[in-house]
């Protein structure tokens, strides 16, 4: 991906999870040239054309289930006969409440495999194509709750964990192959899968989001914080001693 005065000059772009907000804040702040095809993948095609419209530009919409993995090869290599994506961002997730997970532990699956399992699967794909190819950019959505899961999000933290652990592995097994992973930790986000969440210290927004990663796309970073202060945070977060983090509410 070749980036000049804030313009990023992609052929193909492939969002998966092609109605995040994140993801589409991302494609936003990435100011793509008029030419550039954007690939907005999801399962429900009437939710991917409303986001292709307030993207306010032509998309092409895929259908795409991060839970059926068994797919995930076939997606890659359909999309990719069309063209290897210049940059593929993993924005696909759910946030269902620790207390919903343990009470119904099918919930507690559906939240591994889409925030994780379906993540690896698919990327693993992508990747491939790239690597042969020589180029091409990955952007994985990871979460200051990767760095220590608490108990109040134990399942969700730990799809995080897991996913930001693949993230650094897989950019370590790519390096040097010419493709690029981007790892992007937020905060608390305010949105759709936070409403009726209080915020925690340091939210930030979708927009933020856009715009951290947008910048870090045109430099050479490997992992971005957003805000950029969490990083000191999540440092300190790692030193609480375990008897103190058991007790913190937040």
């Amino acid at each position: 991906m070749s980036v000049q005065n804030g313009s990023s000059r992609l052929s193909r772009v492939l969002l998966l999870g092609g109605t995040s907000e994140i993801g589409l804040a991302i494609l936003s702040a990435l100011r793509l040239e008029p030419g550039t095809e954007v690939i907005l993948a999801g399962r429900d095609a009437q939710r991917l054309e409303a986001a292709g419209k307030a993207l306010n530009r032509p998309v092409t919409v895929a259908r795409y289930d991060a839970l059926d993995t068994g797919t995930h090869q076939a997606f890659a290599d359909e999309i990719c006969a069309g063209g290897v994506p210049d940059l593929v961002i993993a924005a696909t997730g759910v946030l269902i409440p620790e207390e919903q997970a343990e009470r119904d532990v099918r919930l507690a699956a559906t939240m591994i495999e889409t925030n994780f399992t379906g993540h690896v699967t698919a990327l693993l794909a992508f990747g491939s194509r790239m690597r042969e190819r020589g180029s091409g950019t990955i952007v994985v959505l990871s979460s200051v709750a990767a760095i220590r899961p608490r108990k109040f999000n134990a399942v969700y933290g730990a799809t995080k964990a897991a996913l930001d652990a693949f993230a650094r592995g897989y950019a370590d097994a790519l390096h040097g192959t010419g493709v690029r992973v981007l790892l992007v930790r937020p905060g608390f986000v305010t949105g759709r899968m936070t409403a009726g969440m209080a915020p925690a210290p340091l939210a930030t927004t979708p927009e933020a989001v856009g715009a951290a990663v947008a910048a870090a796309l045109r430099g050479s970073k490997s992992v971005v914080w957003i805000p950029s202060s969490l990083a000191g945070l999540a440092t300190a977060m790692r030193l609480v001693p375990r008897p103190v983090w058991r007790k913190l509410k937040r």
